[in-house]
């Protein structure tokens, strides 16, 4: 559970995005999903707080490829 002053995950926290996906969405592989499918996981993540349209392609690329960096570790 969230604690009420938690900061939440935004956009610009690469890293804090992608640790979310490793603990909420270990079964999937980072390589085989389009930037359309990790928006949404992204947004459907408990501590999201960020405005969903702010998203971009530059932003859904540097989640992916550092959540593929991070999962083969």
């Amino acid at each position: 559970m969230i604690a009420e002053d938690s900061p939440g995950l935004y956009w610009d926290a690469t890293y804090a995005i992608v640790m979310a996906l490793l603990e909420h969405y270990p079964e999937i592989e980072p390589g085989e999903i389009g930037l359309h499918e990790l928006q949404h996981l992204v947004i459907g993540l408990p501590d999201f707080k960020d405005d969903p349209g702010l998203a971009n392609e530059r932003i859904l690329m540097d989640i992916q490829i550092t959540w593929f960096e991070e999962a083969k570790e």
